[in-house]
């Protein structure tokens, strides 16, 4: 198994502000993005990850959040299998100390 590539939410918050085009997929429950997401981040929960793989592109890199990293660094191991590249949030929103909406 190959090693997952991570991104430091200090990191994302600059390209946040940069403007930068990125895609970022949010997998906690309903209640818990309920408490605020990244801006820009789309809500797909982990466990519809598999029924919404259309939503992907094979050629766009993925980052995933979750609200410590474990949940979203699963989720990395899953679709990297499936042939997508991704990211895991290191630290997930517990690190986040950028815009929520």
């Amino acid at each position: 198994m190959m090693d997952i590539e991570i991104m430091t939410t200090d990191d994302l918050e600059k390209k946040v502000a940069a403007g930068e085009k990125l895609e970022l997929v949010d997998v906690r429950e309903d209640e818990e993005v309920a408490y605020g997401m990244i801006p820009g981040a789309k809500h797909i929960r982990m466990m519809t990850i598999p029924e919404n793989l259309d939503y992907f592109d094979k050629d766009k890199e993925y980052i995933f959040i979750c609200r410590s990293g474990a949940r979203s660094e699963n989720v990395c191991y899953y679709m990297q299998d499936q042939g997508y590249k991704v990211r895991n949030l290191a630290g997930g929103m517990m690190q986040w100390k950028g815009e929520t909406i």
